[in-house]
């Protein structure tokens, strides 16, 4: 029997429809575990990111921006380390270093990172007070009811609900590329400087630098983003969507930073004004520089970004120290369920929010410093996550290839140096 039109025509409709319906399949797959490294690292857009981004800009003009190119590579080799041991292990970070290296790494890992994560928890409500302090309303009002509102978000929900609002709020760190395009910024030049190096001998450049590292790439987002991995179900079959999700919201959050940057040079370093004592100093100085808008659209990102990283930031402390004591955690468990986990969470936001009602406390110190700290300490998170990501009988088939090894040795030796330096010019005033 001889295939007619008609049939003819049927089949090759059904072979037209095969690729759309391979697509679809594709995207709901994608979607069913996109989250966990798209909020991670959008969220490291944080109070004390602005801040750090907003004072390279000021400072030294466009003559940082092309860090972040080098540190876009190795934030995506990080983050892809930390969420392919929890898809593979299904365990946290903080569990393979208690289960790999034992108690004294862990209580150092506890204590260390944990003192530096309190002091980014001070900064992220620190920004909630600026922020909203640009339009009017005093830190004493908005910071309880900020710590309050995300408090009760996360405890009075499972994880699925909490991540739908925390991927919405990211979505919202899209208003700073429209700042930008509005401040008007010398295109051509910050093309230049993107792409090539330039190098200032100097104790300011340098602290910037481990700044900015420590800002885009910080300790904290390893211990979440594979906490949240694994709480979300996600294992090896679902790991290679999981890898693009990771991939995704690195180049995102490092877009942003840029955009950041050129709006705070092409506004605030053209025209002078090189002292930002908090980021809401950098929405204030748009306004006249470049329109009631651009001044609106970044102190809304700027309360966006404190409100979002003070619910996650309290998180990731709270799996990172749960995951040592090998107390029960995870945002889907029940109060009863996992009584430490909440409680910590609990006190980081009421202690972090408590800090920053303290009158004529140096909020600028203490964010700049949380930052820094950051970058000193990065390098000792990185050597456990190389020495984990590496062992054959942890990770099998999936440990790290020669290429991610060299970024992710590399990015912990220029830290390493850059901090030796920086200790160096500042002790020597040069």
């Amino acid at each position: 029997m001889f295939p007619t039109k008609r049939t003819e025509d049927q089949a090759g409709r059904k072979r037209r429809a095969d690729p759309l319906k391979i697509l679809r399949f594709r995207l709901l797959a994608f979607f069913a575990v996109f989250g966990p490294g798209f909020i991670t690292a959008n969220v490291d857009n944080d109070p004390g990111g602005i801040l750090v981004y907003s004072q390279a800009g000021a400072k030294f003009g466009y003559a940082l921006l092309w860090t972040l190119i080098p540190t876009t590579i190795a934030l995506i080799v990080v983050q892809e380390m930390a969420a392919r041991m929890g898809a593979v292990t299904g365990k946290g970070l903080h569990d393979l270093i208690r289960e790999e290296f034992g108690i004294r790494a862990t209580f150092f890992v506890s204590l260390v990172f944990g003192l530096a994560d309190l002091g980014n928890i001070v900064a992220e409500f620190a920004g909630l007070a600026a922020g909203m302090g640009l339009f009017g309303f005093s830190k004493y009002m908005v910071v309880p009811i900020g710590a309050f509102l995300v408090w009760f978000v996360v405890v009075r929900n499972s994880y699925k609900p909490v991540e739908r609002i925390l991927i919405l709020g990211s979505m919202i760190f899209f208003v700073y590329p429209v700042s930008a395009f509005l401040a008007h910024p010398n295109w051509r030049a910050a093309i230049h400087a993107t792409v090539v190096p330039q190098v200032i001998r100097s104790s300011d450049y340098l602290v910037m630098v481990v700044g900015l590292i420590g800002t885009t790439i910080t300790p904290w987002m390893q211990f979440y983003l594979q906490a949240s991995v694994v709480e979300k179900g996600i294992g090896k079959k679902q790991y290679a969507l999981c890898r693009w999700d990771v991939i995704s919201g690195c180049i995102i959050t490092d877009v942003i930073a840029f955009f950041i940057v050129l709006a705070c040079a092409a506004t605030l370093y053209a025209s002078g004004y090189r002292n930002i004592s908090d980021a809401s100093d950098a929405a204030a100085a748009l306004r006249p520089l470049a329109g009631d808008f651009a001044y609106i659209l970044f102190a809304v990102g700027l309360v966006n970004a404190s409100i979002l990283s003070a619910a996650i930031l309290p998180l990731a402390t709270a799996y990172n120290i749960c995951e040592g004591l090998g107390a029960e955690s995870g945002v889907n468990k029940r109060f009863s369920e996992a009584p430490i986990f909440y409680w910590l969470y609990t006190f980081l936001i009421v202690g972090g929010a408590g800090v920053v009602l303290i009158p004529h406390l140096p909020l600028l110190k203490f964010i700049l410093f949380s930052q820094v700290a950051n970058g000193v300490l990065l390098p000792f998170l990185l050597i456990f996550m190389l020495l984990l990501v590496n062992r054959k009988e942890l990770m099998g088939e999936y440990r790290n290839s020669r290429f991610a090894n060299v970024i992710a040795w590399g990015t912990s030796i220029v830290i390493m140096i850059l901090t030796m330096a920086m200790v160096w010019t500042t002790a020597t005033g040069q």
